[in-house]
């Protein structure tokens, strides 16, 4: 097998093409969107009115895509333009907002709200801002889904290892507790699980960059990577497995 050259691992951006690509890799190695999909079914049967969906940082739309035919109304926020691209090429009807969450204007009051793996890109000091700007989108009784990768998982290891950087919904969820009330009814958080798996060593430690594509962090070098992929992510059988279950913040806006 080739080897690749101590080179740093490079350090990818929503707008490149190296970043879709490896996500692809990553997609076509998980069952994240089959579990994330199951369990958005679960949520859209039980809400009281699905009118508009509200998608903030839907990259390619394939979720967006999913959920349309539940909705009679899709708003999309995408600052990125390569991936506005791509979204009006899987989601068509939907309505896009090239703004950032602080600048966009929103005429819709969404049923449903997702903000899906976007936190990571947002810098912890504006999460409690960003997830309230979104909820006065909320229609009464709406509800905002947020998720990221629940950081007591192997993947989330992995990146407090390399990296240092913490993602937790657990300290953002007591944060949104203790804002004056009349904007948050009622706050949960559900788990929902996730594997990665491969037997190809490159495409394994290309996944590992991917999620090690943190901003505002060093990118660490390929070889040591690869050190961590085959000492911790390798089993029995010869596969390279990473857990990399999510938390689902659910954030409930008051009826009337």
């Amino acid at each position: 097998m080739e080897r690749h050259e101590p080179v740093e691992a490079r350090t990818l951006r929503t707008q490149e093409d190296a970043y879709r690509q490896a996500f692809a890799r990553f997609l076509a190695g998980t069952d994240e969107k089959a579990n994330n999909h199951a369990y958005l079914r679960d949520t859209v049967s039980r809400l009281h009115a699905r009118r508009v969906l509200l998608d903030v940082g839907p990259a390619d739309g394939t979720t967006t895509r999913y959920l349309a035919p539940y909705f009679e109304r899709i708003v999309c926020i995408e600052p990125s333009e390569p991936m506005r691209r791509a979204l009006q090429r899987t989601c068509p009807q939907a309505e896009v907002v090239g703004e950032p969450v602080m600048e966009a204007t929103i005429e819709a009051r969404a049923d449903l709200a997702l903000l899906s793996h976007v936190l990571y890109y947002v810098p912890r000091t504006q999460w409690v801002a960003t997830v309230s700007r979104i909820m006065r989108w909320l229609a009464p009784g709406g509800l905002l889904l947020v998720l990221l990768q629940n950081p007591d998982e192997a993947c989330m290891r992995m990146v407090r290892h390399f990296t240092g950087a913490r993602f937790d919904l657990r300290e953002l969820a007591d944060e949104l507790a203790a804002l004056p009330p009349g904007l948050i009814s009622g706050i949960e958080l559900d788990t929902v699980p996730a594997r990665y798996h491969s037997s190809d060593l490159d495409e394994t430690v290309d996944t590992a960059a991917f999620h090690l594509s943190i901003p505002d962090t060093p990118a660490p070098k390929r070889e040591a990577v690869e050190a961590y992929v085959r000492q911790h992510l390798r089993n029995g059988e010869g596969e390279y497995v990473l857990h990399h279950g999510q938390h689902a913040l659910r954030l409930q806006r008051p009826a009337l």
